[in-house]
């Protein structure tokens, strides 16, 4: 799959509107054919920076960039930056979450 994180530091009269701002991109990205998650999370450390979780099977990953949406996200949501977005973006040999062991919970529970 390929496995994307990506940093969006939000100009800070927008931080809080931030999740309705994305949401028809969210939403439409999470109807493509492959897309195995698309997550924002909000940092606890600065209330102006989101975290976006994305996955993909290898194949849609390509596609996903060749949306309709994603251009209209290109173009429209920079406006509401504080600078460009950071990401990693790598390929694994998997399709879903692997435990952490190291914390496994007891099913005995």
């Amino acid at each position: 799959m390929i496995f994307i994180t990506a940093r969006f530091r939000v100009l800070p009269q927008h931080a809080d509107d931030w999740p309705e701002l994305t949401r028809a991109f969210t939403q439409a990205t999470r109807a493509e054919p492959g897309c195995l998650w698309f997550d924002w999370s909000r940092s606890l450390d600065d209330t102006n920076e989101y975290v976006l979780i994305e996955a993909f099977r290898d194949e849609a990953g390509a596609a996903h960039v060749g949306t309709e949406h994603f251009a209209t996200a290109c173009a429209t949501l920079p406006a509401y930056l504080a600078e460009t977005p950071r990401i990693v973006n790598v390929t694994v040999p998997q399709d879903d979450w692997s435990e952490l062991g190291e914390m496994a919970v007891p099913t005995s529970r």
